[in-house]
């Protein structure tokens, strides 16, 4: 019998960062036999306040209702692994309390990436959601300083705190963080430089630490290519409607997030999220990435040099060849 809080169950997260090769990662977890991934790869659950706030009685009600039954609800038999994949978890280490409160042997994957290649990946994912309106990455990075103080912010955007590119690339302070939070046994790295290089061997130390065999029909292809958006004011208003019609325009994996768990689908909402899909795929077309300008080059250098010699130190990896070449970024250099 199916027990969705069997503190028994193993279950493992992929926390982000973003743009870091969380979407490729899942991919490999999601065509694995033994593996129940999430009907929505992000569904970014346990982030919310008011879940964190429940207490223990109400936290399980609400997790078999609204968490498993509505992002699990297909699983099928008795998987040896459930797998999300929500990117937010990462910045919200103390979230994870209520994870490891449920399942106790929770494992968590994090991937990391050169901010210099990650930010404006990122730049251009968010343009792609609808939630960045700066079309060019150099005039976005100067808003840093506006946009933490709630200036320059897009409406409608999900999280505005994704647009201070700054606070996105801190990806030693936020592991370090994560791991005083759940422990560092409980984690696993991904470089997206190894993801890159050998993905077949990055899949097989993956599963070791999942306690999954490794699955031989794996297709190891990156699942996203670079891509950008005709017209911005379109891709807004698909990807992040106004209030009054986001029923109609914010597509399946909102309603799979939103919708009363069992609701049947509506044929004309069928209809619509076709006619959606369409037009986001004329919007979107494949791009190449453009050299960083080079003050923005420098600056990004000179924010996070500081942050990447800790990562490197937390996770006890030489990130060296980070941000152009950091000869501290090694775990045996000394501190300054």
């Amino acid at each position: 019998m199916f027990k969705p809080l069997d503190s028994q169950s193993h279950f493992a997260f992929i926390v982000g960062a973003p743009r870091c090769g969380t979407t490729t990662l899942a991919s490999f977890l999601q065509q694995h036999p033994d593996v129940c991934f999430s009907a929505v790869k992000e569904p970014h659950f346990f982030s919310h306040d008011e879940v964190a706030a429940l207490s223990e009685d109400e936290l399980r009600a609400v997790v078999e209702e609204e968490y498993w039954q509505r992002f699990f609800g297909h699983c099928e038999g008795h998987p040896k692994l459930y797998a999300e994949g929500s990117v937010t978890y990462l910045y919200a280490p103390e979230r994870m309390e209520t994870i490891l409160k449920l399942w106790p042997q929770a494992r968590f994957v994090i991937a990391l990436r050169d901010p210099l290649s990650m930010l404006p990946s990122l730049h251009a994912r968010l343009l792609v959601t609808g939630d960045e309106t700066i079309r060019e990455f150099p005039k976005a990075w100067a808003r840093i300083a506006d946009r933490a103080q709630g200036k320059s912010l897009p409406k409608r955007a999900v999280d505005p705190r994704w647009l201070r590119y700054d606070w996105a690339g801190q990806l030693g302070a936020n592991v370090e963080r994560f791991f005083a939070a759940v422990g560092r046994e409980r984690c696993h790295i991904v470089l997206f430089d190894d993801l890159n290089r050998e993905p077949q061997g990055t899949y097989r130390e993956l599963c070791r630490f999942l306690g999954i065999e490794p699955w031989e029909g794996t297709d190891f292809e990156p699942q996203r290519t670079n891509k950008t958006i005709r017209i911005g004011w379109l891709q807004r208003l698909m990807k992040r409607p106004p209030k009054a019609i986001r029923t109609a325009l914010a597509g399946e994996h909102f309603h799979k997030r939103e919708k009363k768990v069992g609701a049947k689908a509506s044929p004309v909402l069928a209809a619509i999220f076709r006619l959606r899909t369409r037009l986001l795929e004329w919007n979107k077309v494949e791009t190449s990435r453009q050299p960083l300008d080079p003050i923005v080059r420098q600056e990004i250098i000179e924010r996070h040099r500081d942050d990447v010699i800790l990562l490197s130190r937390v996770i006890g990896r030489d990130l060296s060849h980070w941000l152009g070449g950091v000869p501290e970024a090694r775990p045996d250099a000394k501190a300054a």
